[in-house]
């Protein structure tokens, strides 16, 4: 298949962070246009939101060390590019197993809702059976084409990206790693998990079969199972997507750090040509 030609360059605009915390009332953010998608500009990518409710769950008060093992994530619409809210409760307690939840609300409006298992971790408690994923090896040049047709979006281009496989503008299985180049929340770091959930909602878009300028391939959710948390700055992925011919599809990927595979996520697509939306 011809390669397309290559794309204009565009400057880059740094912005501080993804989101900017509310000074007078904790759990609340000002996300920046550092968070925007390639659908529409008045809409979130879903990366960096669903960071944010991540790092809310992670961060939630624990009697016993725990990590997160799963963590599913439902969108109930599409993200505005507003202040938000992010409140988290656990639904079921547990000394070593608790399931916990969080809304993202805009406005009052649940936007983003989210469950959590944590688990207690013992190292040593039992054998390990590792991954037979083989980690590829980080690539020395950065990718600077994203969809044909477009020039870039800001959450894209708010993140270094490096294929081993496909990309933006090739249609199919594609891996990549990526890190973020600003940090998910101003002045706080950014934790692996945080770093990791910023990037894996783009794996429909990396390894999408259908054209970017005539269809939508939109997630509805996105699930995450973990057998250890990731370590930065580098993430990576390894996606493929199926579709049926009614319009429904899904994206299934490896995700890894530098140390080797971390788990896997399940995204579940809804597909309609643009000009029918």
């Amino acid at each position: 298949m011809a390669q397309p030609p290559p794309q204009p360059p565009h400057r880059l605009t740094v912005y501080s962070a993804f989101f900017i915390p509310d000074s007078t009332q904790p759990g609340r953010y000002h996300p920046t246009e550092a968070t925007v998608g390639p659908w529409s500009p008045q809409h979130q990518h879903g990366g960096p939101p669903i960071a944010l409710v991540a790092q809310a769950l992670a961060d939630h008060p624990s009697a016993a060390p725990m990590d997160l093992g799963r963590i599913t994530v439902e969108f109930l619409g599409p993200v505005p590019l507003d202040t938000c809210e992010v409140r988290t409760q656990v639904l079921r307690p547990g000394k070593r197993v608790e399931l916990l939840q969080a809304n993202y609300t805009v406005q009052g409006k649940p936007v983003l809702t989210a469950q959590a298992w944590r688990l207690a971790r013992e190292p040593g408690i039992c054998p390990a059976v590792a991954d037979s994923f083989t980690v590829p090896t980080l690539p020395q040049d950065e990718c600077l084409r994203f969809f044909p047709g477009t020039n870039g979006f800001p959450y894209g281009r708010s993140l270094e990206w490096r294929f081993t496989e496909g990309g933006f503008d090739t249609l199919g299985p594609a891996t990549v790693w990526a890190r973020l180049r600003i940090p998910l929340v101003q002045g706080q770091p950014t934790s692996g998990l945080a770093g990791l959930m910023t990037m894996l909602d783009s794996a429909n878009g990396i390894s999408a079969e259908l054209a970017f300028q005539k269809w939508s391939f939109v997630p509805v959710d996105q699930t995450l199972n973990l057998h250890r948390l990731p370590v930065g700055p580098w993430f990576g992925m390894a996606a493929r997507t199926v579709i049926d011919d009614g319009g429904i599809g899904t994206t299934t990927t490896t995700v890894f750090d530098e140390r080797g595979p971390v788990g896997h996520s399940l995204h579940t697509l809804f597909i309609r040509p643009k000009s029918s939306t």
